[in-house]
């Protein structure tokens, strides 16, 4: 059974492996030990609620319960740009005139914004490649939309995600080698792993802050601006069939694309219900034709699993034992329910 819970001190190995198997472009899953267990400190913290509501890093893991593993993590971050500067390039246009001469032009143009700044992050998604399949993925994503629901005061209206831009297959950004090498000396790899381990008060001391027109990069830079890496166009379509849309916003070093959404505006969110849970033997053959998110609301002890559209009813939904005690259940209780994927005329 697949079930998303709050990572802890016990999944470090497991979480360290994730990462180093993440490869570039993953920022907030950097393969550094020392910070990653930081990290889950972190988490462990702001589930007990002894860290700032603003400063909370709230990471849950996709277990293997048959294995006894974490196989793929997820995260939401509180606020962003309240500790340290945030910085992303937003893609605008700048007009030149002359009536004289009988010109207009029109130059696309990046400028250095701290726009997200106290917004909300959904962030650090990656899944073992051995379980990128069934409904896995999407489970360990869309998790993080019924926290949200059900504990949407301690974040901020809107929310956002950063996409990983394109690189090739060399690891190499096309974006960065015209722009960011000029400034930084440093391979991508190196920039982005600084990056990710908080270190990015080089990016205010080295980065430009005059605006960059579009036309002086070379025709392959221009054509990944705003461009997601190949193997994150599945996460990129999971996220805009829950409303997200790119925000004109793009990472500093490899513009990948950022989307938001407005919390109240995510399918996951909006179409979310309450039922009561009615404790039954047995739920059917075992295979799911429908697949629902339920999350049993608890805030420290957040868990997630999956059941068939045929177990709810008006006001219930029947769980057998076995899911009960994985989600740590007990009859009667409130759980929140939802669709896993958008019905067709929502997409």
């Amino acid at each position: 059974m697949m079930i998303i819970r709050p990572i802890s001190g016990k999944d470090l190995d497991a979480v360290y492996e994730l990462a180093k198997s993440a490869g570039i472009g993953v920022t907030t899953l950097p393969a550094n030990r020392e910070l990653l267990s930081q990290r889950i400190e972190e988490s462990e913290r702001s589930f007990s609620e002894r860290i700032e509501q603003e400063h909370a890093y709230y990471m849950f893991g996709l277990e293997d319960t048959e294995a006894g593993t974490i196989v793929g993590v997820s995260a939401i971050k509180a606020r962003v740009g309240l500790d340290e500067v945030w910085y992303n390039y937003r893609v605008s246009t700048t007009v030149n005139a002359s009536k004289e001469l009988g010109i207009h032009k029109q130059t696309p143009t990046l400028y250095l914004t701290n726009d997200m700044t106290n917004c909300s992050e959904i962030c650090t998604l990656f899944l073992h490649e051995k379980y990128r399949n069934s409904f896995n993925g999407q489970l360990l994503s869309k998790c993080r939309f019924l926290f949200l629901a059900d504990f949407s005061e301690r974040f901020s209206n809107k929310i956002f995600a950063e996409m990983r831009g394109y690189t090739n297959e060399q690891g190499q950004s096309p974006f960065w080698e015209d722009l960011g090498r000029k400034f930084f000396s440093l391979e991508f790899s190196q920039a982005d792993y600084l990056s990710g381990i908080g270190n990015k008060a080089f990016i205010a001391e080295l980065m430009p802050k005059y605006p960059i027109y579009v036309p002086f990069f070379s025709q392959e830079a221009r054509d990944v601006i705003g461009r997601v890496h190949e193997h994150t166009r599945p996460a990129l379509a999971m996220l805009e069939s829950e409303g997200f849309n790119f925000n004109g916003l793009v990472d500093i070093f490899d513009a990948g694309p950022l989307v938001e959404s407005f919390v109240h505006g995510i399918r996951s969110v909006r179409d979310s219900a309450k039922r009561f849970v009615m404790p039954v033997q047995k739920t059917g053959a075992g295979d799911i034709a429908e697949p629902y998110m339920i999350s049993n609301r608890s805030f420290s002890n957040f868990r997630v699993g999956l059941l068939d559209s045929d177990q709810i009813k008006s006001d219930t939904v029947s769980l057998n034992h076995d899911l009960m005690d994985h989600l740590q259940l007990g009859a009667g209780d409130t759980v929140r329910v939802v669709a896993l994927k958008a019905k067709r005329s929502d997409a």
